[in-house]
C-alpha cells in the first residue's frame, strides 16, 4: 500500500459519488461522516465555516475501504476504521507531505491510536489522548421505571432562547468549540423539530436531547444535555428515551450515540434505557511540529 493510494479532494460531490455506498454499508460506525456530509451537501461547503474541508478515500482494487475528512470544527482529521494499521501509516505519510496541519485525530480506538503514532513519525508531533467515547446501538428500548415527573415535549419557537444557552453550555462542558453559532444551531433545530424537551409539571424545561436527521437508516442522539444543578433526576434518561422512541417511530434501522467513557453515569444511564456498546472511540490532538511539504 503506498501514501498515494489515498485520493484527496475539495469537491465534496466527488468524494460522495466514489464513497456514498461504503459509507452506507456501515451506517452505525459511519455515523459522524454520514452526518457531516449530509449538512454539507444539503447547507454548503461553508457550512461549518470559511475554510473548505478536505475528503479523502482509500481505494483497493477498485473498493472503497477507508475515507476521511477534515478543516470541520474543531477541525482534527476523523477518519473510518482502518485494518490493518499500515494504512494508517501510508495515509499520514500523505497528508504530512502534503504539508497538511492536523490538530488531532478522532476515529475507532485502534485507528485513532495507530495514526496518531504514524503522524508522529512523520512531523514529530506529540499525541495527547484527549478523550474516549463507546458508541452504542439502540437495541430494546426500555423505559425508566418510575419515570420522572413531567413530560417530553419538542422544541419551539418559544425555547429558542433556552436551547441556544444550553448549547453554548454544553459545548464548555465537554470543551469543545460549537460546530456552528449557536443562534443558527438553535433555529435549525427547532425548526426541524429536532430537539425534544422533558419538562416538568410547571411547563420549566429541565433537560434536552436532539437528533441529527436520518440518513441510510440511522439517527444520532446528540446532544444530550441537562443543566448541573438538575443532574440525577432521571430527566436525561427520560428525554433520550422520547428522542429514541420517535426515531424509531420515524423508520430508522439503527439508533445510535456516543457517551464519554470518563462519565460512568451516563455509560450506565443509556445502557439501563436499551442501548448496547458498539465499540471504542479515541481522540487525540497534537502539539508541537507541523509537517513540511516534500
Amino acid at each position: 500500500m503506498r501514501p498515494d493510494d489515498w485520493h484527496i479532494t475539495e469537491d465534496l460531490d466527488d468524494f460522495l459519488a466514489r464513497t456514498g455506498d461504503f459509507l452506507r454499508s456501515r451506517p452505525a460506525l459511519h455515523t459522524m461522516q454520514l452526518t457531516v456530509t449530509e449538512t454539507l451537501r444539503t447547507r454548503g461547503a461553508d457550512a461549518y465555516g470559511a475554510e473548505a474541508p478536505v475528503f479523502g478515500r482509500l481505494e483497493r482494487a477498485g473498493e472503497v475501504c477507508a475515507t476521511f475528512f477534515f478543516r470541520t470544527p474543531p477541525g482534527r482529521l476523523n477518519l473510518t476504521p482502518l485494518a490493518p494499521p499500515e494504512h494508517a501509516d501510508t495515509l499520514a505519510a500523505r497528508l504530512a507531505g502534503l504539508g497538511h496541519p492536523l490538530p488531532g485525530v478522532s476515529a475507532e480506538h485502534d485507528t485513532a491510536t495507530a495514526f496518531a503514532e504514524a503522524w508522529q513519525r512523520y512531523t514529530g508531533a506529540t499525541p495527547t489522548l484527549r478523550e474516549r467515547h463507546r458508541l452504542y446501538r439502540l437495541g430494546t428500548l426500555t423505559p425508566p421505571e418510575p419515570p420522572p415527573e413531567g413530560r417530553g415535549r419538542v422544541a419551539g419557537e418559544r425555547t429558542r432562547e433556552q436551547l441556544r444557552f444550553w448549547y453554548r453550555e454544553f459545548a464548555a462542558a465537554i470543551g469543545e468549540v460549537p460546530s456552528a453559532d449557536a443562534d443558527s444551531w438553535a433555529d435549525t433545530r427547532f425548526s426541524d423539530r429536532r430537539v425534544t424537551l422533558w419538562e416538568i409539571p410547571d411547563g420549566t424545561p429541565v433537560s434536552m436531547a436532539g437528533v441529527t436527521e436520518m440518513i441510510a437508516g440511522q439517527i444520532r442522539v446528540a446532544p444530550v444535555h441537562t443543566p448541573p444543578h438538575l443532574r440525577g433526576r432521571g430527566y436525561a434518561g427520560a428525554v433520550t428515551v422520547e428522542v429514541s422512541r420517535a426515531a424509531l417511530a420515524a423508520g430508522a434501522t439503527e439508533v445510535v450515540l456516543f457517551a464519554d467513557l470518563a462519565n460512568p453515569t451516563s455509560n450506565s444511564l443509556y445502557q439501563r434505557i436499551g442501548y448496547v456498546p458498539v465499540t471504542d472511540f479515541a481522540v487525540y490532538d497534537f502539539s508541537g511540529a507541523a509537517p513540511e511539504v516534500g
